[in-house]
């Protein structure tokens, strides 16, 4: 559902602007999303250029599955697409009466990917994104707002529909992993799936507050990140998840991986923890200016991250990071 659109402004500072998501094409190029619809392109990280989108909502997450072909999505329920790399973007579906923001997109293939959101937004496409459909996963429900709903249903079905499209947690973060996915989300949230999100194991809860980001590591073990420096590991799947030691209470956005072994987790207040046995422990190294990183990516021997005030190069030396 394509609603009127206005296109992104193009500003001198977008670099510097609040920026959410930023995705490596296949190590040759990177490409930075967010608020005001703005789009930035880079081949190295350093020389940055706004192109034009279809929107001027804030767009929250980019996701690449090939050279060629990407999606965003974000606020106002929009879903964007690219087919040449990220110079030009088409709406596939925007529903701004939602006033529900989309947070990840995540493809398997060309054609089957979905879209993850806020209040337990969930859509799919498998054509590409020419078509998106809503589903509504039960299986995220407490026993008793099940019951509730139920009962809710008979008396007033209107009423029912309501409820329900508020009364799932967030969607924070939907990850592939190969043939698996993982889903991280409010009130503790992990999950993993087999088929793309058509049905889903949810984990017994390990923690009460929200959930960003989870990775598998180098080693094939698994962890993930959310509130107040909360960093669980997971071995093999197989084990239950462990507590990892963090002495930070910033929250945590995004897990970035090096080429040659080391773990990045990038947080709220310039936090950054290094991790240099694959997730066990983690050294604190906070960014000078305190500026809150949102997601990052490695490239080119060094982190580039996305902030509120827009790209970060950070290059790690003996002593701890340049910027």
């Amino acid at each position: 559902m394509a609603n009127e659109t206005h296109t992104s402004i193009l500003a001198p500072l977008a670099e510097k602007s609040l920026l959410l998501d930023i995705a490596n094409v296949q190590q040759k190029k990177l490409v930075a999303v967010g608020e005001r619809g703005h789009i930035l392109l880079s081949n190295d990280g350093n020389h940055w250029q706004q192109v034009v989108a279809p929107t001027q909502a804030t767009l929250t997450s980019v996701f690449f599955i090939n050279e060629l072909v990407g999606w965003a999505v974000g606020h106002d329920t929009t879903i964007l697409k690219t087919t040449n790399g990220g110079n030009n973007w088409k709406v596939q579906y925007s529903n701004p009466d939602l006033e529900k923001p989309l947070l990840d997109v995540v493809f398997k293939d060309p054609f089957h990917g979905v879209a993850v959101g806020a209040y337990g937004q969930f859509l799919r496409t498998i054509d590409g994104g020419k078509t998106w459909l809503s589903e509504f996963h039960e299986e995220f429900l407490h026993e008793e707002d099940k019951a509730f709903l139920e009962e809710l249903k008979i008396e007033d079905e209107e009423a029912y529909f309501d409820e329900r499209e508020s009364i799932l947690p967030h969607f924070n973060r939907i990850i592939s992993d190969g043939r698996t996915t993982y889903l991280v989300g409010e009130v503790g949230l992990i999950a993993k799936s087999n088929d793309l999100g058509l049905t889903w194991e949810v984990f017994d809860e390990i923690y009460r507050g929200s959930f960003f980001d989870l990775s598998r590591t180098h080693e094939g073990n698994l962890i993930v990140a959310g509130l107040r420096g909360h960093v669980f590991r997971s071995l093999k799947n197989g084990s239950p998840w462990v507590a990892r030691e963090t002495n930070t209470t910033a929250l945590l956005n995004s897990i970035v991986l090096s080429d040659e072994g080391r773990i990045f987790i990038l947080g709220n207040n310039g936090v950054i923890l290094e991790s240099k046995d694959d997730g066990n422990t983690y050294s604190l190294r906070p960014q000078p200016d305190g500026k809150s990183l949102i997601a990052g990516v490695w490239f080119n021997n060094r982190i580039v991250a996305v902030s509120d005030v827009g790209i970060k190069n950070i290059s790690m030396n003996s002593s701890g990071f340049n910027y």
